[in-house]
């Protein structure tokens, strides 16, 4: 029998993942939590063999969480639970270190399917994931090319990242603005953007962040 932890703040999805379950003899649900807290505080007591974790949950990022649980957990398979299905987001969790990918509104032989495969040690992505993937890769796309940054610029994007301004990334760097601002048309160079919000995209998409 498989055990499985499923984490969501919306009681609807756990409600309708337990009922998907609920029938199966090699299936069955160990616990269910409703934030990141409440999640930690159930594998302290007991271990899934898979957990289905939301991306979004009120109390933690499900991302960052996945990684913590890992440090912890090592051995234990995560497949990320979602509406998102852009490429970024995906491209984050798996570097996070999750094994599967599922988006919420998924059957019960999608769901079955990816909890096999995360339990026998492979990979696991949503099939409209694995066609979004395609598609950027066939779109031409240079998510793979290498952009290499120097140092300060590095640390500039991960304040811009972080929502910072030119002002107080000057002030947090002892730079002038004008600096910053000469720094970040450098990056926007670079990754063949125009601003900062597609700055931060192409910078997780090309895994720079």
């Amino acid at each position: 029998m498989i055990t499985i932890g499923i984490v969501d703040d919306h009681s609807l999805i756990i409600s309708g993942l337990v009922h998907m379950l609920g029938d199966l003899p090699d299936y069955s649900v160990l616990f269910t939590a409703n934030n990141g807290k409440q999640l930690m505080t159930e594998l302290d007591r007991q271990l899934p063999d898979v957990l289905l974790l939301d991306i979004e949950l009120p109390d933690s990022n499900g991302i960052e969480l996945c990684t913590d649980i890992l440090k912890k957990y090592p051995s234990l398979p995560i497949i990320a639970l979602t509406n998102h299905d852009e490429v970024v987001y995906v491209k984050k969790m798996m570097r996070s270190g999750a094994k599967g990918y599922l988006l919420k509104g998924t059957d019960k032989r999608n769901l079955l399917n990816a909890i096999d495969t995360v339990y026998g040690g492979q990979q696991f992505l949503d099939r409209q994931v694995e066609q979004a993937i395609l598609q950027q890769t066939l779109s031409g796309r240079r998510t793979s090319f290498v952009v290499k940054l120097t140092k300060r610029e590095s640390e500039i994007l991960a304040l811009v990242a972080n929502e910072y301004s030119n002002q107080e990334i000057a002030d947090k760097l002892f730079l002038s603005v004008r600096t910053v601002e000469s720094h970040r048309h450098s990056l926007n160079q670079k990754l063949n953007i125009k601003n900062s919000a597609g700055l931060v995209k192409e910078a997780y998409l090309r895994g720079l962040i």
